[in-house]
């Protein structure tokens, strides 16, 4: 598609406008997006900045906390990748470099992520375990409000209910 204010430059920035309910696109090239009043942000715009998991996550870490862009040279003992390079090249040098950065990287991921365990679905047949435990952990919640709200009875029904699934995940391992 081509500029709608030169017609000559491919079209690759698409701003879309809804005033009073009445949508207007506007599709320009990298040149008369920079001129246009349309395209009015409070930022910087570096059109010529290609896409990475870097640079989405430099963008997380200023907009959530600001913070600085040079960091102390840590190095992980394994693969002697710095923490800088990991930025740099927006991926881990090993498995080991997670646990040499977590103090850096942790807040970052709990930040975007909400939570830094994984949370979402397991395969049916792999996750036994971790649905147990899930279970666990969510019966034992319950069983808080239940003692705080003193409600005796049910807390009873849940302790038992702990006490049955630990069971099943004790045999489960073979202990």
């Amino acid at each position: 598609m081509l500029c709608q204010r030169c017609n000559q430059k491919e079209a690759n920035v698409h701003i879309t406008k809804i005033i009073n309910g009445v949508k207007t696109e506007l599709h320009l090239c990298d040149e008369c997006a920079k001129q246009s009043e349309d395209v009015n942000m409070n930022f910087a715009i570096n059109f010529g900045m290609p896409m990475s998991f870097q640079n989405i996550l430099d963008g997380f870490v200023e907009m959530l906390g600001g913070a600085p862009k040079t960091y102390e040279e840590e190095v992980c003992p394994v693969c002697k990748m710095s923490f800088n390079d990991f930025r740099n090249k927006g991926r881990m040098g090993c498995s080991r470099c997670y646990s040499a950065f977590a103090p850096k990287i942790t807040p970052i991921i709990k930040r975007i992520h909400g939570n830094i365990e994984h949370t979402g679905k397991v395969p049916a047949r792999t996750g036994g375990d971790l649905k147990l435990k899930r279970d666990i952990e969510r019966l034992k919640e319950e069983l808080k409000i239940a003692i705080n709200k003193e409600e005796y009875e049910k807390a009873a029904k849940l302790r038992d209910e702990i006490r049955n699934l630990e069971s099943k995940l004790d045999n489960q391992r073979g202990e």
